[in-house]
């Protein structure tokens, strides 16, 4: 579908937050949030999520098959080649986040590599050998401060959001799942509003079994509900990927005053000293605000380079539903 700027009222508005809230949320539950009644808000949600314009699913930690550590990448690609490589790159089930950028590098990724693959063999053999690639430059990152849903809870607040504490994203080991909870995942992973009745009869096991294994792994940080929405949609003009040039001995103190910001959706340390850091902001007036008052103020911080997210194909290992109906609108 064709996300058009600021096309939910406000009503879709309360529903989309409720489920970025939790997107397994009972109908009856977003309805006593949003204020609406009960046959309204799932009309409306179901129409939201059978559309394209909300997806969500389910995304779990990089370690849940096996060990593996993650890297940015940043890629450069022949002129008029872009849309070509972004595709073939969001077909790879080891990307985590992938979007087109503006700035010195086309696309932008993050690649999953298990401990035991090369990642020689999937940097050099596979995504350097996508015709069109010509440059891939790769960071580990080293961790991770901030991953976060609740950008958007200032469309319904009455009051302006403020900077709030942040608790880091759980670490998960693989012995953290076993072969039922990767086959839970994978049965929730493109539906996260799945019955966990269904999941169950598919796999063979009791309901409860399923119930309190999905749970438990929620509430261990281990898997989370994703609620993929178009920020544009929701009126928001600026997604903005900084890489931030830190003092050493400043880089932690940094990223957990930067994590406190509400506008910043994801944090992490890579090997150069610097942060990656997702800014998502209403306005271009929002951005200045948070460079000038916020970010340049911050002792250690050294500078800044900036990319604008165009197209975001993929986030959480999901593709977004409306990157390929907005990819054929710009090649028409």
């Amino acid at each position: 579908m064709s996300i058009a700027p600021n096309q939910f009222d406000e009503l879709d508005r309360r529903i989309i937050v409720a489920l970025q809230n939790d997107g397994r949320a009972s109908w009856t539950e977003i309805a006593e949030h949003s204020g609406a009644s009960l046959a309204t808000v799932t009309r409306r949600g179901q129409q939201l999520l059978t559309s394209g314009a909300v997806r969500i699913g389910v995304s779990s930690d990089i370690n849940s098959p096996g060990t593996a550590d993650m890297f940015v990448l940043r890629i450069g690609c022949r002129a008029g080649t872009q849309m070509q490589v972004a595709r073939a790159l969001a077909e790879r089930a080891n990307l985590r986040f992938l979007c087109v950028v503006t700035g010195s590098f086309d696309l932008l990724a993050e690649l999953v590599c298990k401990k035991s693959e090369s990642l020689h063999v999937r940097l050099i053999n596979e995504i350097q050998a996508i015709d069109g690639v010509e440059v891939c430059e790769s960071a580990p990152v080293l961790h991770t401060y901030k991953v976060t849903q609740s950008w958007a809870q200032g469309l319904i607040s009455v009051s302006e959001p403020t900077a709030t504490s942040v608790t880091e994203p759980h670490s998960c080991d693989p012995s953290h799942f076993d072969e039922t909870d990767l086959r839970i995942l994978e049965q929730l992973r493109e539906d996260g509003r799945a019955s966990l009745r269904s999941v169950a009869e598919v796999l063979g096991v009791n309901e409860s079994t399923v119930r309190r294994r999905f749970e438990s792994m929620r509430e261990r940080g281990c898997a989370w509900v994703l609620t993929l929405v178009a920020a544009s949609a929701l009126g928001f003009e600026s997604e903005i990927i900084l890489n931030i040039s830190v003092s050493p001995s400043r880089l932690d103190a940094v990223a957990h005053e930067l994590a406190t910001y509400v506008g910043v959706r994801y944090l992490a340390a890579t090997l150069d000293c610097s942060l990656m850091c997702e800014v998502i902001m209403p306005s271009t007036q929002d951005v200045y605000d948070f460079v000038t008052h916020g970010l340049g103020t911050i002792d250690g911080v050294l500078g800044w380079t900036a990319n604008v997210e165009l197209l975001t194909l993929k986030r959480g290992f999901l593709e977004t539903p409306w990157w390929k109906s907005m990819a054929d609108d710009e090649q028409s």
